[in-house]
């Protein structure tokens, strides 16, 4: 090989590095490197028009499964007083119920950015209180950003957050702590209250949200939120026009009994379970199992 070739090559090798560096990797499915997904991340995938998908979890080895499909956040939701813990709303839960939940999905991912949901009453009374509920789940967990619900009423929780240096996820439309407050699972947004809606979500991006959840809005309110806002959107039953789509992953994977009109099933994963839990009592009952092969001599 000559020194010229070899020259050549070195160069060509050299520049095909930078352009893969200067490429921007996708939010869904990317390695960014063997490092985590930040907020730095989500918001260049606002700039390019990158949609992303992001699901709940609640334990190490489901979340690990979540973070090898490449999906870019995880959310420990409140949800879990329902999914996890059997209650029929999300009122009961409490930070102790959450913590332990949220160290085992940390632990079980590697580039995953994990989301902790500040449950009912532990952010409402004061920013101080919000800080103190948001340092628990960062410094006991490893969690790298919180979520809250509510508007303007609760901007000034999210700007003590932020000037702490903790990433704020926001949350919108139908917000389940108030479910008392609704008078059930309604659709929210509607009429003037979208507005008022929209008026929320720009005070929570001037407040230092990273990004906000629609939840149960009309598809073109949802829509109008999404094109006002520099940081991104995250439907649940809020249309196709947000930047992301988030769902319980039991509701997704058709664990969960009864889902509202805005899930799609992608997997039956209620009738795997019964079926191996049933083949497995068979072959108890029959002697079938444990066979030679999966005793010891």
């Amino acid at each position: 090989m000559s020194q010229h070739t070899s020259t050549l090559m070195a160069a060509t090798g050299q520049r095909t590095a930078l352009e893969s560096r200067s490429t921007p990797e996708p939010l869904y499915g990317g390695s960014t490197a063997g490092r985590r997904v930040t907020v730095r991340d989500i918001a260049a995938a606002k700039a390019r028009g990158e949609k992303w998908p992001m699901l709940t979890a609640y334990d190490a080895l489901t979340a690990g499964i979540f973070d090898r499909a490449g999906i870019p956040v995880l959310l420990v939701g409140d949800s879990a007083a329902m999914v996890v813990y059997g209650h029929d709303t999300t009122i009961p839960v409490t930070l102790d119920d959450l913590i332990p939940l949220t160290a085992a999905v940390v632990r079980g991912t590697s580039r995953a950015l994990v989301v902790a949901d500040l449950p009912f009453g532990s952010y409402q009374a004061s920013p101080g209180a919000a800080l103190h509920a948001a340092t628990r789940f960062l410094k006991e967990t490893g969690a790298h950003a919180v979520k809250l619900e509510g508007g303007q009423r609760v901007a000034q929780q999210v700007e003590e957050l932020v000037a702490a240096g903790i990433p704020v996820m926001a949350h919108l439309g139908l917000t389940p702590q108030s479910v008392n407050a609704f008078g059930g699972y309604r659709v929210q947004g509607r009429g003037e209250d979208g507005e008022q809606l929209l008026h929320d979500a720009k005070i929570l991006q001037a407040a230092g949200a990273f990004s906000v959840v629609l939840e149960c809005v009309p598809a073109a309110l949802a829509a109008r939120v999404t094109e006002a806002l520099t940081i991104p959107t995250i439907g649940i039953g809020a249309g196709s026009a947000c930047d992301a789509q988030v769902l319980v992953w039991q509701d997704m994977a058709g664990l969960s009994p009864r889902v509202a009109k805005f899930v799609k099933q992608y997997a039956d994963v209620a009738g795997v379970l019964h079926d191996a839990a049933t083949a497995f009592a068979d072959e108890v009952t029959s002697g079938a199992f444990p066979a030679a092969e999966h005793s010891y001599k």
